[in-house]
């Protein structure tokens, strides 16, 4: 089955753990997990009946920009959806683990300083932004998006401007010998991101679904609105204390 999957993901540099102190339990980076893993779960069940439910509740950008074109009423809640639900289906059981990695070690820090409910709106709100985002920018794509990474990069990108100063202790294979090294977060994250950047402007030159495989779009528009969204979203100086 054809899907572009939304992976945060990459595989050459896979982070392990931060050095940000929490004052919380990640009840929400705890409970996205689970809800993933629980959907996931009802994916495998599905069998045969997986790929009419993905196109269902993936994000397909042409049936969302031509929605009033195919006879549907312009502000039918099942047009928008699937900016929601397409954040909670995975194309494959790596797909799952590697965006669930992702989420525990950079959503964890972030909840903390968000608070959970703030969390929760940011995450959600990230995600629905990178799958606009994929939709602005192949706005004739009929492949469905799934996966968690659109709201996950949104989390990088508030992670990059919350925690300037953070480090991510990482495994890195350098020809066949693992290395375990501590990079600047800082580092890390805009190397991510010009990755993203650099992989949807390559794509942005083929024609249709030929550049199906991955949302590099949803990642780099998901970045960028995190950046934006936790300021908007993030307590004052003085909440926070009074949080202590």
């Amino acid at each position: 089955m054809a899907r572009k999957r939304s992976g945060a993901y990459t595989r050459n540099v896979l982070p392990l753990r931060d050095d940000v102190r929490k004052r919380s339990w990640p009840l929400v980076t705890l409970a996205l997990i689970a809800l993933n893993v629980v959907v996931y779960l009802h994916e495998a069940a599905l069998g045969p009946r997986l790929e009419a439910a993905v196109h269902i509740w993936g994000l397909v950008p042409a049936r969302l920009v031509y929605w009033t074109e195919l006879g549907g009423a312009p502000l039918d809640p099942a047009r928008f959806a699937p900016l929601v639900s397409s954040m909670f289906w995975h194309a494959g059981i790596l797909h799952l683990a590697g965006n669930m990695l992702y989420l525990w070690i950079f959503g964890a820090s972030l909840e903390d300083r968000l608070g959970h409910a703030r969390f929760l709106l940011f995450y959600l709100g990230a995600g629905m932004a990178a799958g606009l985002a994929q939709v602005a920018l192949l706005p004739d794509a009929t492949i469905p998006t799934v996966g968690a990474s659109g709201a996950i990069a949104g989390v990088l990108g508030a992670y990059l401007v919350t925690f300037p100063r953070a480090r991510v202790l990482a495994f890195v294979p350098i020809f066949i010998l693992p290395w375990i090294v501590e990079i600047p977060a800082v580092v890390y994250l805009v190397f991510w991101f010009v990755l993203q950047l650099m992989s949807g402007l390559a794509e942005l030159g083929l024609p249709g679904d030929m550049g199906a495989g991955v949302a590099w779009w949803a990642h780099a528009g998901g970045f960028l609105a995190g950046v934006v969204l936790v300021k908007l979203m993030e307590p004052s100086l003085s909440r926070r204390r009074l949080a202590f």
